[in-house]
C-alpha cells in the first residue's frame, strides 16, 4: 500500500481503508477484522500505526473487542460511518470546492452536469 501520496496521516488512511470496506458492503455487523499484525503485514507499516486506528476505531464504536478473539464490527458501524464521511465532505471538503469554483466562476450548475458524468461512469 502506497501511503506517500496521501498527506493524510497513515493511521487515518488505515481509518478510511477499513470504512470504505464497510460501506461497499465487505464487512459486516460482527464481522472480524484483521488483526494488527496482518493489517501491519498488508499495508507494510509498523504495528504501532494499525494500533493507532484501531483505538481510534474502538473509541468510535465502530469496531468492539472480544477479549483473546479479536476486533469486530459493531452493530450500526455502517450508518455511523456514513454520518461522519457526510460530515467531513460538508464541514472539511464542500467549503474548500466553493472557494475553488467561486476562484474559477464555475457555476454549481457546471459542477451538477460534471458529476452526473462522472456518477454514470462509475456505475
Amino acid at each position: 500500500m502506497d501511503f506517500q501520496q496521501n498527506t493524510q496521516p497513515i493511521f487515518m488512511q488505515i481509518i478510511d481503508l477499513l470504512c470504505d470496506k464497510v460501506l461497499r458492503g465487505e464487512l459486516h455487523t460482527d464481522d472480524q477484522i484483521p488483526s494488527v499484525r496482518e493489517m501491519a503485514v498488508q499495508y507494510e507499516v509498523n504495528p504501532n500505526t494499525v494500533m493507532r486506528a484501531i483505538e481510534r476505531l474502538l473509541a468510535s464504536n465502530i469496531i468492539y473487542n472480544r477479549r483473546g478473539k479479536g476486533n469486530y464490527l459493531c452493530e450500526g458501524a455502517r450508518t455511523q460511518i456514513q454520518a461522519m464521511r457526510c460530515k467531513r465532505l460538508y464541514e472539511e471538503s464542500l467549503p474548500l470546492l466553493a472557494s475553488e469554483l467561486q476562484l474559477l466562476n464555475i457555476t454549481p450548475d457546471e459542477v451538477a452536469r460534471h458529476l452526473d458524468k462522472l456518477i454514470q461512469k462509475q456505475s
